[in-house]
């Protein structure tokens, strides 16, 4: 797959599984929706307050990955994830449709608590069942 097609299916499919490792060495993945993506890598936000955040704070290396079930795709996505401390990026996300569960949020405890990520220096792989022997599968920097 190219990039503009992985971009294109991340887009597609926001739902996201974001592994992390914790201060013990631990592995944690959980489920979580992408902001967007494009040619200079993936954008997400969490709580100051939660586990996530702590373990990007210590070890900034992650991997997501993301599936059409449609068509039997998965991607995979390594980097490295850099805090924005962008308040009109903050607010961007709280007003578009589809986190209206953010506004109570942000209005109880302000944009503060609100942490935005930027995965950068992304290698994506692409696999699908016809490549599923295909062993080393093209990888995809962006």
């Amino acid at each position: 797959m190219t990039k503009d097609e992985i971009i294109q299916l991340m887009t597609n499919n926001p739902a996201m599984q974001l592994a992390t490792v914790d201060e013990q060495g631990q592995p944690h993945t959980r489920g979580m929706m992408m902001y967007s993506a494009d040619k200079d890598g993936i954008i997400f936000h969490t709580a100051e307050h939660k586990d996530l955040y702590r373990q990007l704070k210590h070890q900034p290396k992650v991997e997501v990955s993301f599936v059409d079930m449609k068509n039997f795709i998965q991607i995979r996505v390594r980097g490295c994830a850099v805090e924005l401390d962008d308040q009109a990026l903050k607010e961007k996300i709280v007003n578009t449709p589809g986190r209206e569960f953010l506004k109570p949020w942000v209005a109880e405890r302000g944009y503060r608590m609100m942490r935005v990520f930027h995965i950068q220096s992304c290698v994506a792989d692409a696999w699908t069942m016809q490549m599923n022997f295909e062993y080393p599968r093209k990888e995809v920097i962006f």
